[in-house]
């Protein structure tokens, strides 16, 4: 797999980022830190996610007002879309280094 294919997998998390309204974790700028930094953002992210929506679930079980189960339902699929796409791209990191790990000298 090529850096290349890796950035654009990074660009889709964050454009998925933005559009469910999630914000970066941190506000250093998208270049600060390397792919390493980037890595760690996109995974805050997901955590995020995924946070978020165990909360919102658990405000509907307990009957909270203005808790609406259609609502509950998006969020937790956002989350559960995020961690799918995290785990394709750790997939695909491993198998990058599986490769590059074979490679003879």
């Amino acid at each position: 797999m090529s850096i290349n294919a890796i950035e654009s997998v990074l660009q889709q998390m964050r454009a998925t980022a933005l559009a469910s309204g999630m914000g970066p974790a941190t506000t250093a700028p998208a270049g600060a830190g390397g792919f390493a930094a980037e890595l760690q953002r996109s995974l805050a992210n997901i955590s995020g996610a995924q946070q978020q929506a165990y909360a919102q679930a658990e405000s509907f079980e307990l009957g909270k007002p203005g808790v609406a189960l259609n609502d509950v339902m998006v969020d937790l699929q956002k989350a559960n879309v995020a961690f799918q796409t995290g785990l394709q791209v750790r997939n695909r990191l491993v198998t990058a280094y599986q490769e590059i790990m074979s490679m003879q000298a």
